[in-house]
Formats: structure tokens, sequence, C-alpha cells
């Protein structure tokens, strides 16, 4: 199981501008004013080979200081709850605060692991202004510039020191592929599963992360055979006035990790939201196999396009990786459910395919060597000699060439489609290498 990091803090302390240069993108929005993340987001690390989901907690609202402390308050509760390590960010630019104080007094009553991050320490006059941070109690402190990266290194080198380097399981223990029903609250994650196996194994209700821990339940039926896994499960109404998104990410952030393929399920009446999207590059950046369900599509209007159109949006989104299996359901009628089953498993065996080098070199090399190879660069040719299969639990090719350094993003995205076309990846994220030869 994969490990995840928290990073919370008061509003404005740098914590989106560090989670995007952790994640390398710049997927959570920067500005000076208090409050902007209100989505949360959420990505894949990595540090000396030692890999880590990412959550920037974020301000959340606007609104009165008050509000603030609250919304804060309960995230800080979610992230002692759920992370395996957090991240307390604060400002040395502005000094302690009260707020700083609340939350580091909850801080020190976890048994989890605590860093205390002084961010904005931009330049060697605020070399020292962290050490009034000491007066927290939360031991040693690091001292780092999110902007320009300074400090980041001695930090992550003690974040990741008793992190494992995993390696991925070819299936579960028992043999059966593992299945994640992933998505926002309340788009019918638990009533999919329930009409599946024909009985309420998990409690639905129109009330928004019902949810909550995540439930194993074997499938056996019609020639499917595989674990299916709720991604959250069953939850005390008396709990549902906590932040059941910030709740629902941590849970689904541990079931797509362990998962072969996901199932991502999307609202039709609210399209495809920021928080779909950070799922689905979740699942991506994780190497898991994808179908994406469209439900509640009964209560769309349509006419004879409005599918196609609804699709093509969703593609328009998701880019680059568009070639993925898209199903419109309505579970409450049990509209197109076992369609669903049977892309997962096709999406699946597509994910454990094993292709062998000669094969590979039949039919791939001729299109990167005679058909459509790679453009020279600063008058120097490239030349491809063979390709192969990596033994890993998902798709991995590498090309062998002479100079793979003059490769360019647009040449590995053509070699990438063209073996899409050739090999059925429908739903599957395969990864491409050019290596010295």
């Amino acid at each position: 199981m994969g490990n995840i990091v928290a990073i919370v803090g008061r509003p404005n302390v740098g914590k989106s501008t560090f989670f995007n240069r952790l994640t390398e993108s710049r997927d959570a929005i920067i500005h000076e004013t208090a409050g902007v993340t209100r989505d949360r987001h959420y990505g894949k690390s990595n540090w000396n080979g030692k890999e880590f989901s990412l959550v920037d907690t974020g301000g959340y609202i606007l609104g009165s200081e008050d509000e603030f402390e609250g919304e804060i308050r309960k995230q800080v509760a979610l992230a002692i709850e759920e992370a395996d390590v957090i991240i307390f960010m604060v400002d040395v630019k502005e000094g302690l605060t009260s707020m700083d104080e609340d939350v580091a007094d909850m801080l020190r009553r976890t048994e989890k692991k605590v860093l205390l991050v002084a961010n904005k320490a931009d330049n060697t006059q605020r070399a020292n202004d962290h050490l009034e941070f000491y007066s927290l109690g939360l031991g040693e402190i690091y001292s780092i510039s999110s902007i320009n990266g300074a400090g980041t290194g001695d930090l992550l080198d003690e974040l990741v020191k008793d992190f494992e380097i995993e390696v991925e399981q070819e299936a579960d223990i028992d043999g059966l592929p593992k299945i994640a029903v992933v998505g926002r609250p309340n788009v019918g994650k638990s009533s999919m599963i329930n009409a599946l196996i024909g009985r309420d194994r998990n409690i639905v209700t129109d009330v928004s992360g019902t949810t909550r821990d995540s439930l194993d339940t074997r499938y056996n039926l019609f020639g499917f055979d595989f674990k299916i896994v709720d991604t959250a499960g069953i939850r005390k109404k008396s709990k549902v006035s906590e932040d059941i998104e910030f709740y629902s990410v941590m849970r689904s952030i541990r079931s797509i990790e362990s998962a072969d393929v996901c199932i991502l399920m999307l609202d039709a009446s609210q399209g495809i939201e920021s928080q779909d999207l950070n799922l689905f590059s979740l699942i991506q950046r994780n190497n898991k196999g994808v179908v994406i369900v469209v439900n509640k599509w009964d209560l769309v209007e349509k006419d004879t396009n409005t599918s196609k159109e609804f699709e093509q949006r969703i593609k328009e989104r998701i880019a680059p990786f568009t070639d993925v299996p898209i199903i419109f359901t309505s579970v409450i009628n049990k509209q197109r459910i076992f369609r669903v089953l049977e892309s997962a498993k096709k999406v699946y065996e597509s994910r454990s395919i094993r292709i062998t080098t000669s094969q590979l070199n039949e039919t791939v090399l001729p299109i990167v060597k005679d058909e459509n190879p790679p453009p020279a660069y600063k008058g120097k040719y490239i030349k491809i000699k063979y390709v192969m299969q990596l033994k890993t639990a998902y798709p991995q090719f590498v090309f062998y060439c002479n100079l793979p350094q003059y490769i360019r993003d647009p040449y590995k995205r053509y070699v990438e489609n063209r073996m899409r076309e050739i090999y059925d990846f429908n739903g599957v994220p395969i990864t491409i290498y050019f290596r010295a030869k």
C-alpha cells in the first residue's frame, strides 16, 4: 500500500506552491488571496525511488477568519486520521499566528509523523526567522522556499526515510483481479455495486459521503470473477457533517493504488468536474486501467447526438490520454451495468498483455524505422535498433536507439498512438522509453 502525505496549515502559507513543485505540475492554483484552493488537489511524487501520494488540503472556503479556522481544524483532524505523514506548513514571512498554534495543538496529540516546515525562507535575511516556531513544540523545523526549491532536499530525505520502495503486485493474493469503483461523493458508487451483486452489500442514501471504509466484495457471476472495491463503506449518519470530500479523496487514493482497474464514475447531471479530473490523473499516474462510467444518464434530456457530444467533452478534458472506454449508465434502472463489467474485464486483460520481443519487432519496428522514423535533430539522425516489453505489472516498452536524448515528446505520443492502433490498449496507460544501445 502506498503512502499518503497531507499538507496542512493556515491559508496562504505556500502549500499549493509546494504541492506543484513536488508533483511537477501546475494543478493547484496559486494566488496571494487566502482561500483560493477550494478543490482538493492530489498527485504522485517520487524521491530517491520512493513514491508517495500528496494531498494539498488548501483553504477550501472564502469567508471570515472564523470560517477559515473551523475549516482548517476539520481538515487537520481528517489528515491526522487518514494520512501516513503530515507536513505542517507555516510562513516565516508573516511569523507565528494564533491559527498556527491551534493547528500545532492538534498535531502534538497524534502519533503520526509530523514535519514542521517553515516556508518562504527565500533569502539569507530570513535564514533565522524560523526560530520562533520552535515554541510550537513539534521538534525540528525544515526551513524551505517553495518558490525556488531551497531546503526541500533535506525535507524530502526525512519525509521518505521510513517509506519502502514498493514493487507492484501482479494481482490480489488470491489471484483475482481487483476492480476499484471511484468517484466524487453521491455519484452512485455503492448503488452500482449493489445492482451488480443483487443485494444491499453497501449502504446507500441520498446523503453525500454515506460510504466511508473500503469494502472488498467477491463477484463471481456470468463468467466474471474478481474483487470489486467500493472506495468507501458504511458511515454513521452522525458523521455526515464532516468534510466528506476530503475524506473521500484519502480513501480513494488508497483504493486506486491497490487496484488493477478503476471504474471512474461521473454524475451525468453535473458533467466532468475538477475532482473527476484529479482522480483520472491519479489513476493514470498510478498506471491503472480505467473505465469511465457516466451514471444517472436517465436524468439527462437527450437527442440523437447527446451521448456523442458528452463523450467528446469528456475526451477534451482528459486529453491527451483519450483512449478510454466511456459508458453511459443508469444504475437505478440497471441500464448497461454489465457492459461496465465487460469493459473492466477487457481493460484488465489488455493491461496484463505480454507481447514477445519478436512480435514487437515485426509489427512496431517497421513503423519507427522505415515508415516514419524520428526527425533529425541538429543534423543528427536517430536510428532505432529494436523494441522490447519490460516485465512489469503494466505495459512498458523500451525502444533502443543511438541518440535517445534527441527523441521529443510529440514523437513519443506518435509511437504510443500507433501502438494503440496495433494492440488493444483501450483504457490502459502505457509507458514508452527510449534508451541508448
